[in-house]
């Protein structure tokens, strides 16, 4: 395999000397809030996925079953969104403030042949309308500064009041990613517990997971 590229988990992963990503920078530009790259928090999320994957959704008499409908926040890249396209045969919408990350997702959702929505939104704007129509919330690195602690907390919050709807969230385990999680813990009955990936990807950290099917 080229040195420009990586595979783990399924998926092909572009780096940022690979021509395809020269060529969407020339395109497109650089992505802002720091999409200008894949971020390793997602092979925590994948890993974690693969070991508790989302529950199959079944409709009507219960025999039948419809694609599970994921939102990735913050998406960036978008790769953990593309894992549950690729792996489970989710529907999958990846959520960004910055529009300059797209390009990047669908790109790499075209080279591992499936789909993917874009949904440009700051995450402290999405409603429990919006939540509704997801099935699971997913993830990485997105609390990074101190001025996302609240909101964050508070989409989370949205989520277990939306009903049903599963969040995940995986972080190398900032200060400000701890003091979010440790509140959701405290008073929204989530599971903060560290995660590593074994070689060759060799990524620790934590991961935030608040799944309405377990929660009492």
């Amino acid at each position: 395999m080229s040195k420009s590229e990586r595979k783990a988990y399924g998926l092909r992963i572009l780096n940022n000397s690979h021509k395809d990503i020269k060529r969407l920078v020339k395109a497109a530009g650089t992505p802002n809030i720091h999409g200008n790259k894949f971020w390793k928090s997602s092979l925590l999320l994948m890993d974690y996925l693969e070991a508790f994957p989302p529950q199959i959704i079944r409709v009507e008499n219960k025999r039948k079953k419809r694609p599970i409908r994921v939102l990735e926040i913050g998406c960036g890249w978008g790769l953990a969104g593309i894992y549950c396209a690729k792996t489970f045969a989710a529907k999958v919408t990846g959520l960004d403030a910055d529009d300059t990350v797209f390009p990047y997702m669908v790109h790499h959702a075209d080279v591992n042949g499936v789909e993917v929505q874009t949904w440009q939104c700051r995450y402290e704007k999405i409603r429990k309308v919006d939540l509704q129509q997801f099935d699971i919330m997913i993830a990485a690195d997105i609390c990074f500064w101190d001025e996302m602690v609240d909101p964050l907390y508070k989409l989370v919050r949205r989520a277990k009041q939306a009903g049903g709807v599963r969040v995940v969230i995986a972080d190398p385990g900032r200060p400000t990613f701890s003091e979010m999680g440790e509140r959701c813990v405290a008073k929204l009955g989530a599971y903060l517990e560290p995660w590593s990936t074994p070689h060759p990807h060799n990524t620790s950290g934590w991961v935030l997971d608040l799944d309405p099917n377990q929660i009492d």
